[in-house]
């Protein structure tokens, strides 16, 4: 999966947090503290959709709404990190060792879940 940039990743949380097609004057609008123009929200969602995270429609002006949920997202990542890992065990084991008691409580249930769908 192709990283995000500092721009990219911005515009894609604003994707993320708008939940439908969001035209490119309304993300400008939403980074107006950072100065940019509209020409490069544009070149910013032409390289996400490249990358394949962002889609639009064929409505004028277009609208670009985010191909996957944020979850989505961040779980790519995370399988994209333990396929790079020597040793996924020892990853995982440094992973769940570092999680707090609702988080492990919370993997337990999601596992367990797991486990009853599989069955």
């Amino acid at each position: 999966m192709a990283s995000l940039g500092e721009l990219e990743r911005a515009v894609m949380e604003r994707l993320w947090a708008a939940g439908g097609p969001v035209p490119a004057t309304a993300l400008r609008d939403g980074l107006a503290e950072r100065g940019i123009a509209l020409t490069t929200v544009h070149t910013v969602l032409t390289r996400l959709e490249q990358k394949g995270f962002v889609v639009h429609d064929d409505a004028r002006p277009r609208r670009f709404s985010a191909r996957a949920s944020r979850a989505d997202h961040a779980a790519e990542l995370m399988h994209e990190v333990l396929g790079q890992a020597g040793d996924r065990q020892a990853v995982l084991a440094r992973f769940v060792g570092s999680v707090n008691a609702d988080e492990a409580r919370l993997l337990r249930e999601l596992l367990a879940g797991a486990d009853d769908a599989a069955r």
